[in-house]
């Protein structure tokens, strides 16, 4: 049996690999999860035992085939509770990611298939990142940032990077959301801040905004 505590090591280490796919070394994990490095190698030690991660000496840590099974199913539940959470409860997007962490580590298959089908089986969650099934296989849409955006094209809001509470309450205020057209109309040379336009509404984003939004070419 898998603990919590294993869990969201497995998970930490599949985000800052790169979705498991890079080798992270162990003091990046003990600043993400906010403990000592003796007590990561104490962690290491135990999920390598269990075969879920591998671990190499002076360089770090990666997942092996079952840790990564293991953090994708987290992030599944976890994506599937936010969904239930705004369209059946009616959270905000800025309430549900600290609800989903405690609901993601409930351990029945039956109830978060029967959820997924509850919701009918959602692609993405309320802040756009993709859902993984069952399978694990996620589903893609191309999509870039808003700094990289053209100038005079429309685009679709598909998703953020930032999913702080402080970053979608902004977002919020000046009524950008998932679905949203966006109009980029001038990027400012000086402080790399752009101006976009919301159907009739002109405003202008700082480039820390523009680097956390995400956007889809509308055809």
């Amino acid at each position: 049996m898998i603990t919590l505590t294993e869990e969201n090591y497995i998970k930490a280490i599949y985000h800052l690999g790169n979705n498991g796919e890079n080798i992270v070394n162990t003091n990046a994990i003990a600043e993400e999860m906010r403990t000592k490095a003796s007590s990561v190698s104490d962690m290491i030690k135990k999920l390598s035992e269990k075969n879920y991660v591998d671990y190499k000496k002076y360089q770090g840590v990666t997942l092996t085939a079952d840790g990564k099974f293991v953090a994708i199913n987290i992030i599944r539940k976890h994506r599937l509770w936010e969904v239930f959470l705004v369209e059946k409860l009616n959270f905000s997007w800025d309430e549900v990611h600290e609800v989903a962490e405690h609901l993601e580590h409930i351990k029945s298959e039956k109830l978060i298939n029967q959820l997924e089908a509850f919701l009918e089986f959602p692609k993405h969650d309320p802040h756009g990142d993709p859902i993984p099934d069952k399978e694990g296989n996620f589903h893609h849409i191309e999509k870039i940032v808003l700094s990289k955006a053209e100038i005079g094209t429309v685009y679709k809001c598909v998703g953020v990077d930032d999913t702080s509470t402080s970053f979608l309450k902004y977002l919020d205020s000046n009524k950008i959301a998932l679905g949203t057209l966006i109009t980029i109309i001038h990027k400012e040379p000086y402080d790399n801040s752009i101006k976009i336009r919301l159907d009739d509404t002109e405003i202008v984003v700082s480039q820390s905004v523009a680097k956390n939004l995400y956007l889809e070419m509308v055809n």
